[in-house]
């Protein structure tokens, strides 16, 4: 279920405009808190339940490692779809429609992504 609200939360970051009310961002923004959080412990719990005591250490560490990865992979990807619509341009307001388009391709693309993501999630089943 949290990842289903991360990636509506993400789809509907892609609807963004200049004009967007301040309340649509900031219902957005805790849709995505929430999906985020009720994803988070029962993933974690997931990893952590399937390895015995004595690799817990290793379980948390390769988790934490894992987690920075994506974070970092999908920033590489943000910064990717940002460069190919803008270049090495700065951002000024003459940018700013450009740069909204780049930011919906980059939010469709990761709502792709965590759809993905509640399949593989759905896949593995419950965890207890």
């Amino acid at each position: 279920m949290g990842m289903a609200l991360t990636t509506a939360g993400l789809f509907f970051l892609a609807f963004l405009q200049g004009d967007t009310p301040f309340w649509f961002i900031v219902g957005d923004l805790i849709l995505l808190g929430l999906g985020f959080a009720l994803f988070s412990s029962p993933n974690t719990n997931a990893v952590m339940s399937s390895v015995e005591k004595r690799f817990y250490g290793v379980a948390s560490g390769t988790l934490g490692t894992m987690r920075l990865t994506g974070q970092m992979f999908s920033m590489g990807i943000a910064m990717l779809i940002l460069s190919l619509h803008i270049g090495h341009t700065q951002i000024t307001p003459e940018y700013y429609p450009v740069f909204l388009r780049s930011m919906k391709v980059a939010f469709v693309f990761f709502a792709i992504l965590c759809c993905r993501g509640v399949f593989a999630s759905s896949a593995r089943g419950r965890v207890r």
